[in-house]
Parts: structure tokens; C-alpha cells; sequence
């Protein structure tokens, strides 16, 4: 046969085998399934990540933490990194082996947390096993200055007492209030401000918060979601509200966007703000886990967390990324809080579900008044 035509024939039967197999790009392109918090991460970061590995994430939002723990309980939730909380969404996947222990050699990058975080965690996850710091905050009072000192000249600026004190609160009922709809981050802030044992379960204590809360209920305008508070805040329809720090520098950017003269400043209590935390974590059943622990590794690099916290206003947990974060967020010290604000906060801990239910009954009686 002349070479020519050999050669034809040749290319004549790997063009059929081709098409019998299927083009190589028909294998399935590399994929990453992510379920976040709304608005909780650079756009970049996912430009950057899938422009780096080729690996193309799929991603998607939720605005509870209900409805993430629903998903991933049913099973087959079909997502490779979740973004729960420390407590209680976190602690009880983990619990329940609805997580996947982490990879430490697929994620060099886990040794740029910082260590006391991670020391703060073990109460949720011991040996830190199921969980990287994504970001964290505390919990305290965003407030308008101006309108506070309008309606209650005397009131404390940097205690809980601003909320708590029923007298304050009902000068404070004149420009409103609001309190995030979350019973673990609202009672046990209350109890430490009783003085109690903020994780504790004992009725008594329970019902200490309760009454303090049933006191300032008729002066509260709104309990609602966090989003929501943030938003009003932003508008300027509450004056004080119990919320999240990140939360309250969000309110803070988007009132300087919207040229209003709204002023927002945000109070870490001096009896002790409840810290909490965002984790990195993977299903059990993630169908890309390889996938999830690269992502997870690109996230903790420092110049990555930096861009994070940039574009969310949140504190990250990887300390070199600090240099990069804007000076007005790092400088901060209600963002970022200082090693003596630290030492003050506290973080909460799994409860027995008999508990959980008795918190929730308590909760449910402050939300209806009665």
C-alpha cells in the first residue's frame, strides 16, 4: 500500500475509534459544589481559584443555619464544602458523621491558622478534625450614636446594660430596636450578662434570661434575621440592635454608599461577647472531597483571606493575611479584637437536646411576649 494511503487509512481508523469513544474534553470537567452564606466571599477568590486549577466550583447560597443542617441531614446533599457554624449547625454534623475528617497533608496550608483560634474550637471539635477557620466575629450592639444620646443621654455606650436595662430600653423603643432571631447567640449573650454560666442548661438560669428578655420585649421593634437588621440598619430604621460585629461594619459600608448620614458604630460588651466562628468543612458523602480539600487549602493562604475580609468586612483566622486587610477593618478593634477583648469573650457549647429544647421553648416565649 503507498505510504499516502497507509497513512490515511490510519487516520481514516483513529477518526472512527475517536468518535466511537468520544473527544477527550467529553470526560467530565473537574467540579467543586460549594454552599456558603450569602454574600460571604470574594468574587475574586473563586475567579482566581477556578483560573488556577481549572477545576470549575458550582456555587451556592443559603440564609440559615435550618436550612444548611437540613440539607446536608437528608443525605446526598450533593455539596463538597459547606460553611457551617461552630455551634450548634458544625458540633452537630460532626457528631452525627455527617462530616469528613480533614486531610491535613492535602492542606499544608492549614499551619497558617492561629493556634489559640483553633485552641477556642476544641470545645466544638476536639483534635480539630472536621473543620478549618473560615471566619469569626463576636456578638454585640450596632448602634447610631447620635440617636441614642438623643433618646437616653445616660445610658452606658459600652455595655449590654444599653439594651438590657428595661428603662433604657424604652427611651431606646422612641428610634428602634431590633434583635436577631437566634436563640444561640442571644441567651447565652444574655446569661453571661446575668452573670450565669453562658452555656448553661439549668432551668433556672434559662428562666433568669427569659425574664430579662420578656422585659424589653414590649420595647422591641423587630426579631428578625441578621441580613435584615443589617439592611435597616443601613436605612437607618433601628438605633440599637443585637447582631453580628461583620454584620454591623456591613450596615456601616453600605450607609457611607448611601450618602444618608447615617453613622453606625458597633459595641463589643464589656461582660463579654460571645465569639463564634464560620468553618471550612466537607460532607461525608462530598462527591469531589480531593476537589474541596484543594479549595480549602487555597482559602488559607494569607493573601486569599485577606481579599475575603476585604470584600466581607469579617476577621479571618490566618494571622499573616492581616498586613493586607484594609487598615480601617484591621485597625478596628470591635472587627478585630484585641488580645485583652479576646480574653474576655467566650464560646459556646453543644447542648443535650433536652436542653436545646428547653432553650427554644424560652426563646419562642420571649418572640411571642409571653
Amino acid at each position: 500500500m503507498p505510504l499516502r494511503l497507509l497513512a490515511a487509512s490510519v487516520c481514516a481508523a483513529l477518526v472512527a475509534l475517536g468518535a466511537a469513544l468520544g473527544p477527550a474534553s467529553a470526560q467530565p470537567a473537574p467540579v467543586l459544589n460549594v454552599y456558603n452564606w450569602s454574600d460571604y466571599i470574594d468574587p475574586y477568590a473563586i475567579a482566581r481559584f477556578q483560573r488556577e486549577t481549572g477545576i470549575t466550583i458550582r456555587y451556592d447560597v443559603f440564609d440559615s443555619l435550618e436550612t444548611l443542617e437540613g440539607k446536608l441531614s437528608a443525605g446526598r446533599s450533593g455539596y463538597d464544602v459547606i460553611v457551617p457554624t461552630s455551634e450548634p449547625t458544625f458540633a452537630r454534623l460532626a457528631r452525627a458523621g455527617a462530616l469528613l475528617p480533614l486531610d491535613r497533608a492535602a492542606i499544608p496550608n492549614w499551619r497558617n491558622q492561629d493556634p489559640e483560634l483553633l485552641r477556642r474550637l476544641e470545645a466544638s471539635d476536639p483534635g480539630n478534625r472536621f473543620g478549618a477557620i473560615y471566619l469569626y466575629g463576636t456578638i454585640g450592639l450596632a448602634i447610631r450614636p447620635d440617636r441614642v444620646r438623643a433618646v437616653a443621654p445616660d445610658a452606658p455606650l459600652d455595655s449590654l446594660d444599653l439594651l438590657m436595662q428595661p428603662e433604657n430600653a424604652r427611651r431606646l423603643a422612641r428610634c428602634g430596636i431590633a434583635i436577631m432571631d437566634s436563640a444561640i447567640d442571644v441567651l447565652p449573650t444574655v446569661l453571661r450578662w446575668r452573670g450565669r454560666d453562658p452555656n448553661s442548661a439549668d432551668a433556672a438560669d434559662l428562666r433568669a434570661a427569659e425574664e430579662s428578655l420578656l422585659a424589653i420585649r414590649p420595647h422591641v421593634r423587630a426579631i428578625t434575621s441578621s441580613g435584615n437588621i443589617t439592611d435597616a440598619l443601613a436605612s437607618g430604621e433601628y438605633c440599637v440592635a443585637l447582631t453580628y460585629s461583620g454584620d454591623t461594619i456591613q450596615a456601616q459600608a453600605r450607609a457611607r454608599e448611601a450618602g444618608r448620614g447615617v453613622e453606625i458604630s458597633y459595641i463589643q460588651p464589656k461582660e463579654g461577647a460571645q465569639l463564634w466562628f464560620d468553618m471550612l468543612a466537607i460532607p461525608a458523602d462530598a462527591p469531589h472531597p480531593e476537589a474541596a480539600h484543594a479549595f480549602i487549602n487555597f482559602l488559607l493562604q494569607p493573601d486569599v483571606m485577606a481579599g475575603i475580609t476585604n470584600q466581607v468586612r469579617y476577621p479571618n483566622g490566618v494571622p499573616a493575611a492581616t498586613p493586607m486587610v484594609n487598615e480601617a477593618v484591621r485597625d478596628d478593634p470591635n472587627v478585630y479584637p484585641t488580645p485583652e477583648m479576646l480574653a474576655r469573650t467566650f464560646a459556646v457549647t453543644a447542648l443535650s437536646a433536652t436542653a436545646e429544647r428547653a432553650r427554644s421553648r424560652s426563646w419562642n416565649r420571649f418572640k411571642a411576649g409571653r
